[in-house]
């Protein structure tokens, strides 16, 4: 039938061709083939059921042209069965890779001429089977994302590429002030996209993560400022998707200032502030005596009794509620002293300022009025009543000295207290410090001495910048003199830059104080630089910016940069443009950088006294990927299982990668083919690629090469090594496999070697008769072997056994089955000793005949170990008596054993201790006492 359509359609040809000659000659309106389509290189899954694969080409031409196929520059042969052909339609039946794969071409003619179509590429493409391996559990806390790794099998083609699509898209969320917050952007995309996060128009937060793959933005401790809209970006060569959405920052109600139990006098008024914080704001509404009273602030004015009680603020939002609680007490007495009666004698210092208290206890507040002596006080230039009762008295004289007294009244009574006020002389500072200007490390001395009324007692206080030194702590750098009266000078030793500032010294009485001031300047190393900015990312190089530090009163000379990746929590130097900093610039470039790593930047400045503290570390970044620039090393490989090529190399580092997506290409092709075979392993961390083609012939000669890729590209190639295909498990079957019995639990296999050179050792497989084949117990043995001992089988059983040879690429054929029957088992009972009789320099030791069981092995003789007592080693004899002579020891103890021998093996041992120690005992007093005292059974062997 094919014979007749292919006949059918050479005779249309004819026809067609002839008809348009004919047409041609008259209407001169032919022309040649022109390519209306092509064929493109096409990929035949080996598992596909189709059973057949086409190869497209179409041309017009006038007259109608001639097409033929070639593959690989070689004319196909279109009568064979296999192919068969519609139009220019190359059909393919039942393709095989071995035969089929490769470049083919469309040759069409006509009259006019002929023109050859573009090359096509026929492959086969395969996906192998997933590793049998189970994958390790993958434990999560709900709401948390995970991943789950799919190292895909080996296959081909590769995967075809497409653009970054996100699917996985995080949606608004709202958090609580202090949570930690997890967004996930998952996006699809072949080369796998790269991640970026961004805060829109604003930096990220200082406690966002993100994660190793980039899919995961973790903001620990979220705060308000951290509230704003958040994008995902994902982008590969093929094109990029972005997805945004917001966070909001709320909070539950907090206290910024709650009630307290309080009392106030009746009459007077009452603000009582109760203030929350919280997103939303919180609303605020109280309860007095656990009814509701009031919302907003609480002001009460001229407050009653009817006012006193249990009052409650509360602050609540949708996020929580939160309670304060306070007693209000409404007070009303006569004025009284009792409690806080006015001092018996205040002193006041000549020409200062004296405040004389007036506190009585009263309720609703009284009013006020002084006297001293008999005159009645009024307001004036020096003296003035505060409205709290308190009498003040400026620039304070001898005249002012007398009894004053205190006058307190209400409307429940009235109440006043008398006090005496006496003058001394003022304190003043007679020798004030100086400034002081020092390097870091040395001393510094600042003088202070003070005049003061001889009746009192004169302290002196230093503070530094408004804060009093605390000597104990500070003993190591300051020290005050103590020796000298009314002298406070201060000691600041070894200066350090903390040091600098204002010092004020203070010479203080119970009753008023005067107070110098002066400057300690420092000179030293530069403090550190802020403000570090870093701006131009890219693969190799960042731009840096900062601000000065101070400078510590000597100029800035040059300035270090210096970085720090997670590959090392060492600092080290990083090289700029320019190499030199000098001390007025304030930005640099940082050079010569690894591309897309993790960075840390700090900035030490240096002056003529020294290096300075680095500053704060810069925010991390990561620099811009590249395409990887060095080879994986260590190439080769070799051997493996039966039609496998196994490639090996050595995994770069981390720092090397450069980039997302990180794997590696590996080449490889048979040695003197021009086409090299590539695939990709994904895996980073592997360093092994394993190719598996039933049609690869064993121990070929390959070459290999390997180079690294990442998102941006490829690296060079490694230099090419040479490997060889595995080799075939052997195909010979051992022969001559014998074997012999030696006990009831061992037996010897032997048998010939196999001619095959590749034979790397030989397997023995045994297997008890009532077990299942599946079930064989295995030993191997080098090649160098030809026999070898199977120990600890059962006794009385049948056991099935044989032998193949084995290589890397696996085991040969078995040997036939032999079939054996192990020993019955030894005997159980140990023979029992029933007389050790000392006659001369020998001992005679005499035991019962041990009978075997029904399933036991015969008796065949007794062995007898003579050994000296704590040692394994001693003679051994054979006998088939029941009893044995042996000397008595020369030395120590010796011990005797006694064991029944038969075809099954030894059985149990019984044993006897034997010493020399009783040489003067007659024979027959032995031979009486030995059986009933001496003779002991041991368990033994």
């Amino acid at each position: 039938m094919r014979f007749f359509i292919s006949r059918l359609v050479t005779l249309c040809f004819i026809f067609c061709v002839s008809d348009s000659t004919h047409f041609s000659e008259e209407g001169n309106k032919g022309y040649g083939p022109v390519f209306e389509e092509q064929p493109i290189d096409t990929i035949y899954p080996e598992e596909s059921s189709d059973g057949q694969v086409s190869m497209n080409c179409r041309a017009r031409a006038v007259p109608f042209p001639t097409y033929k196929w070639k593959l690989n520059n070689w004319d196909i042969d279109l009568t064979k069965d296999r192919y068969s052909m519609v139009g220019g339609r190359l059909v393919i039946s039942n393709p095989e890779k071995s035969r089929d794969a490769g470049k083919y071409v469309c040759v069409v003619s006509n009259i006019f001429g002929t023109v050859r179509s573009s090359e096509a590429t026929l492959s086969f493409g395969y996906l192998d089977p997933f590793p049998p391996e189970e994958h390790y559990e993958v434990k999560v806390r709900e709401g948390v994302g995970a991943v789950l790794l799919c190292e895909p099998p080996y296959h081909y083609p590769g995967a075809k590429v497409y653009p970054a699509d996100i699917k996985v898209k995080f949606k608004d969320t709202y958090a609580l002030l202090g949570q930690n917050v997890t967004l996930e952007c998952f996006a699809l995309g072949n080369p796998v996209p790269e991640l970026r996060w961004s805060k829109y128009l604003e930096p990220m937060p200082a406690s966002a993560e993100i994660s190793m793959s980039g899919a995961v933005l973790k903001i620990f401790n979220i705060q308000y400022e951290d509230e704003g809209l958040y994008e995902c970006e994902a982008e590969n060569y093929k094109g990029k998707d972005k997805h945004q959405a917001r966070i909001y920052v709320q909070a539950s109600p907090e206290w910024v200032e709650h009630i307290n139990d309080t009392e106030k006098d009746i009459g007077s008024d009452l603000y009582w502030p109760c203030v929350a914080t919280g997103k939303p704001i919180p609303t605020i509404r109280w309860l007095k005596n656990g009814v509701s009273f009031r919302k907003g602030e609480l002001r009460i004015q001229s407050l009653t009794f009817e006012d006193a009680g249990m009052y409650q603020c509360i602050a609540e939002n949708t996020h929580g509620i939160i309670y304060a609680n306070a007693e209000l007490k409404i007070v009303a007495s006569p004025p009284t002293f009792e409690l806080n009666p006015m001092k018996k004698k205040i002193l006041a210092a000549k020409g200062g300022r004296v405040i004389i208290e007036c506190k009585p206890k009263a309720a609703p507040k009284p009013k006020f009025s002084w006297s001293k002596g008999t005159e009645l006080l009024v307001n004036g230039s020096r003296i003035h009543i505060w409205d709290d009762g308190s009498l003040e008295i400026i620039n304070v004289t001898k005249l002012d000295e007398g009894r004053y007294t205190c006058f307190a009244e209400n409307n429940r009574g009235k109440a006043n207290s008398t006090g005496v006020l006496e003058m001394t002389e003022a304190t003043r500072i007679t020798l004030a410090p100086l400034n002081v200007d020092v390097t870091v490390g040395e001393n510094a001395t600042m003088q202070c001495i003070a005049s003061h009324d001889p009746t009192l007692d004169l302290t002196f206080i230093w503070s530094l910048n408004g804060f009093v030194i605390d000597f104990e702590k500070e003993h190591e750098h300051y020290e005050r003199n103590v020796m000298i009266k009314s002298n406070g000078e201060l000691l600041i030793k070894n200066v350090q830059l903390r040091h600098a500032g204002r010092y004020t010294c203070t010479a203080q009485t119970i009753v008023d104080n005067s107070s110098a001031s002066a400057d300690l300047v420092v000179r030293g190393p530069p403090g550190p630089p802020g403000g570090i900015r870093i701006e131009e990312i890219r693969d190799t190089a960042v731009a840096l910016t900062w601000s000065r530090g101070t400078d510590n009163h000597s100029p800035i000379s040059k300035y270090t940069i210096q970085s720090k990746t997670f590959l090392s929590e060492e600092w080290k130097d990083a090289k700029t443009e320019p190499s030199d900093i000098e001390g007025n610039m304030e930005s640099a470039r940082v050079i010569d950088l690894i591309p897309w790593m993790e960075y840390e930047f700090r900035i030490i400045a240096t002056n003529t006294l020294g290096t300075g503290e680095p500053s704060m570390p810069s925010q991390r970044i990561r620099t811009e990927g590249a395409p990887p620039n060095v080879a994986p090393s260590d190439v080769g490989g070799g051997g493996g299982s039966n039609r496998e090529l196994t490639i090996t190399w050595m995994p770069l580092s981390r720092e090397y990668h450069y980039g997302n997506n990180f794997g590696y290409i590996v080449a490889f092709k048979p040695f003197g083919e021009k086409e090299w075979r590539r695939v990709t392993v994904t895996n980073p961390e592997i360093g092994r690629y394993v190719h598996k083609d039933e049609s690869m012939p064993p121990s070929t000669q390959y070459q290999v090469k390997v180079k690294a890729f990442n998102n941006k590209g490829d690296g060079p190639f490694s230099l090419t090594a040479v490997i060889y295909s595995a080799q075939d498990a052997p195909t010979e079957v051992p022969t001559d496999v014998s074997v012999k019995v030696l006990s009831s639990s061992e037996i010897s296999v032997s048998w010939h070697h196999v001619t095959e050179k590749s034979v790397e050792g030989y397997q023995i497989r045994y297997w008890a008769a009532h077990d299942k084949e599946a079930a064989a117990q295995r030993v191997q043995v080098s090649n160098q072997e030809y026999s070898t001992k199977l120990e600890n089988l059962k006794p009385n059983t049948r056991y099935h056994i044989d032998v193949s040879a084995f290589n890397s690429a696996g085991y040969g054929p078995p040997s036939r089955t032999v079939d054996i029957i192990t020993r019955k088992a030894p005997p159980s009972q140990r023979p029992r000793i029933i007389s050790s009789v000392r006659s001369g320099s020998r001992y005679i030791i005499t035991w019962d005949h041990v009978k075997a069981m029904s399933n036991e092995s015969a008796v065949e003789g007794y062995k007898v170990l003579y050994r000296p007592d704590g040692q394994h080693e001693g003679k051994l004899f054979s006998t088939g008596k029941h009893t044995i002579e042996v000397p008595v020891p020369s030395d120590g103890e010796y011990v005797v054993e006694v064991r029944a021998h038969s075809e099954g093996g030894d059985g149990e041992v019984a044993q006897i201790k034997i010493s020399g120690a009783t040489a003067g005992v007659p024979t027959l007093l032995l031979g009486l006492v030995l059986p009933a005292l001496a003779v002991l059974a041991y368990s033994g062997f």
